[in-house]
């Protein structure tokens, strides 16, 4: 059985309480990636949730591009990441995984998001574990099911990003549609 770390190569991301703050205005300015950033591009939707934290240095830090694969070791989650998260840094707190020419990106965020196998696994090696993070030793020990053919994980995994996408429209559309009933009925009351 093939583990991830077979499949696919892991690129840490800076140490936060390392990185120095230059207040030199010249330095390059980042804007940190987070769980907001990652939430959005799962659904393919602008997180307009980001608290936006950014960074002015001149340390050498690691950065994202569009169309990297990013798993949280917070929550557990991945996702590929978008066009507006293009350049954004990423702390300890996130892991680049750099899919080789076995595994489909968009798959790999499929199983890794929702395989139960992998689900189960993580869930037995949080037991007992007060901080609820995971390491990058579990991520990389992560066994891995059949990969299918690279074709199949594409469709798979284009799929999934379509129905995410789908979802997260519906349900937009759904708290707008609350917002002005609510606004109607405020309305009403005051007649």
């Amino acid at each position: 059985m093939a583990r991830l770390e077979d499949v696919v190569e892991f690129v840490s991301g800076s140490p936060q309480f390392r990185i120095k703050e230059a207040p030199d205005n010249t330095a390059p300015l980042y804007t940190y990636y987070g769980q907001p950033d990652l939430e959005g591009d799962l659904v393919g939707i602008d997180s307009s949730g980001s608290d936006g934290k950014q960074v002015r240095t001149f340390d050498k830090v690691n950065t994202l591009c569009q169309g990297d694969v990013v798993f949280s070791l917070i929550s557990g989650k991945s996702t590929i990441v978008g066009v507006k998260h293009q350049g954004y840094l990423y702390t300890q707190n996130y892991v680049k995984l750099v899919a080789g020419n076995q595994v489909d990106s968009q798959y790999l965020v499929f199983l890794l998001n929702e395989d139960q196998s992998i689900k189960k696994q993580f869930q037995i090696g949080l037991q007992g574990s007060q901080v609820l993070k995971y390491t990058l030793k579990q991520v990389k020990e992560l066994e891995l099911p059949n990969l299918p053919t690279i074709d199949k994980q594409r469709l798979i995994g284009e799929l999934y990003f379509n129905q995410l996408r789908l979802e997260a429209l519906r349900n937009r559309a759904a708290k707008s549609e609350t917002t002005i009933a609510l606004e109607k009925l405020r309305e009403a009351s005051r007649k």
